[in-house]
């Protein structure tokens, strides 16, 4: 079979074509503003066995003109750069336009993790600060959701060095 120039053309010309509105279609998510979302509380639930349970509250803002609608959640929680808990809910909403809920995602701590973390701090010395690092992602929409992420620190009272 020989190669027909002209078929070449329009398949090129069809594939230039689809990338172009594929692009254009997509315009509208590259410009929206990434989500806020701020731990809001911890409250404990019931574990099993040597594990430990919580719900994190999650403050998610949509700082966008369109609102975000989701269909789960998955969590992953770092404390001083260590894996610690992780979690996902089928949880369903929407983050309004211009707008914030807050959603709950129960989360499991390992006895493992819990033991590394307290050795951690054993090995560690007198520690006044823990770093903690959020991500996660918003399931959902046309695209697999929107991703997010948090980090920061949490000062420990009474936890400082003599003399601070």
């Amino acid at each position: 079979m020989q190669p027909n120039p002209m078929r070449n053309r329009f398949l090129l010309f069809f594939a230039a074509l689809l990338a172009m509105l594929a692009l254009d279609g997509c315009a509208g998510f590259f410009n929206r503003d990434a989500m806020r979302v701020t731990v809001a509380g911890i409250e404990p639930l019931e574990g099993q066995g040597l594990e430990m349970r919580f719900a994190v509250k999650l403050r998610v803002q949509n700082p966008n003109d369109a609102p975000i609608d989701f269909d789960g959640v998955a969590l992953d929680l770092d404390l001083n750069g260590r894996a610690f808990a992780s979690g996902v809910s089928d949880q369903r909403g929407t983050v309004p336009r211009f707008g914030e809920t807050v959603v709950s995602v129960p989360v499991t701590v390992s006895a493992f993790s819990v033991a590394r973390q307290a050795f951690g701090f054993a090995n560690g010395g007198t520690v006044s600060k823990v770093s903690y690092a959020v991500r996660g992602k918003l399931a959902g929409g046309a695209f697999g959701g929107a991703r997010f992420a948090d980090s920061g620190y949490v000062d420990l009272p009474g936890m400082g060095a003599a003399g601070d």
